[in-house]
């Protein structure tokens, strides 16, 4: 088996994984709701975990199966790529340094989360390290990467001000105000410039190394 196939392989077998995932913690949420249906829906697509690993599955998707996926496909664009990488390190790094000490999850709703925080962020970045062609990064992608993260907190600050629903506490507009809540988004999106800053210089270094 060729390089390209095996990459397709092991590409397939994580977008099943990820695919998995998310429809586990979907099942979970709904049988253990305490909305109603559509409103749980909502709450479940407003967590940044949900959707970045739903662009992680996309991503991993379709390299899987695309007989060229990086000339041609958005979610295989190396850019994207690597500013996913970036995304699903924020989403295991607040889980586990902030997040993990605030609730013991026990059984297949522990399984979930080890798998959306933990396992999915090693195994992606893994890939990508590995398996995704470098190319030479501009420093100005990051402005274009703080897109999706800045819109996000835009949308549930807007949301959550109407529904009164915050998915995660450090965005909690109604117990922390929104003097908090502006510095925690600060030092966040300040999290979100470093790590862009640091995959576009690994990018770069990888994509130097090979020509050199």
């Amino acid at each position: 088996m060729d390089q390209h196939k095996t990459v397709r392989v092991i590409a397939t077998l994580c977008a099943l994984l990820v695919w998995a995932t998310v429809i586990l913690q979907f099942i979970l949420i709904i049988q253990n709701r305490t909305y109603p249906v559509p409103e749980t829906i909502i709450q479940f697509f407003s967590y940044f975990t949900i959707l970045t690993n739903i662009l992680v599955a996309c991503c991993f998707t379709t390299i899987a199966i695309k007989r060229e996926p990086y000339k041609t496909t958005f979610f295989a664009n190396p850019g994207v790529l690597a500013a996913t990488v970036v995304n699903i390190t924020i989403v295991g790094s607040v889980y586990n340094l902030i997040l993990r000490a605030l609730w013991t999850p026990t059984g297949l709703q522990l399984l979930a989360d080890e798998f959306l925080h933990t396992i999915i962020p090693i195994l992606y970045i893994t890939f990508w390290l590995i398996a995704v062609p470098k190319i030479h990064l501009h420093w100005s992608r990051i402005f274009n990467w703080l897109y999706y993260p800045l819109g996000y907190f835009i949308i549930i600050l807007f949301s959550g001000s109407l529904s009164g629903f915050y998915p995660y506490p450090f965005i909690n507009v109604t117990e922390l105000g929104w003097s908090q809540v502006i510095i925690n988004s600060i030092f966040i999106t300040a999290a979100f410039i470093f790590l862009s800053l640091l995959i576009v210089f690994i990018s770069r270094m990888m994509q130097r190394n090979k020509h050199s």
